[in-house]
């Protein structure tokens, strides 16, 4: 046994490419016989911007756009030395950040 737990967080701007990439860690990490708790949703950060349509007339037409980043946690319980390798084997997608603490 390595450690106790593995503690996974997952953010990205697609909801499903963050969910295929935590599909893709739990059907890695299941063979390895290591008990997953989650995925759990965490919430949902929004970013929203305002900006300005024409900078010289028409002061009070705006655009606004919005960004969401979505984030999902999983807790990797009794993990062997075959799961940490299953997890650095492991290919996501462009666009998910993924945080890995031991």
């Amino acid at each position: 046994m390595a450690r106790e737990k593995i503690r996974i967080r997952i953010k990205g701007y697609d909801h499903e490419l963050v969910d295929e990439a935590v599909r893709k860690i739990v059907e890695a990490v299941k063979p390895t016989r290591a008990k997953i708790s989650g995925p759990i949703p965490l919430p949902t950060e929004r970013h929203l911007y305002t900006v300005l349509r024409s900078p010289h007339v028409d002061k009070k037409s705006m655009e606004h756009f919005e960004l969401k980043i979505h984030k999902r946690l999983l807790d990797i319980r009794e993990p062997t030395a075959a799961t940490i390798n299953a997890l650095m084997d492991v290919e996501l997608p462009a666009g998910i950040d993924v945080e890995i603490k031991l």
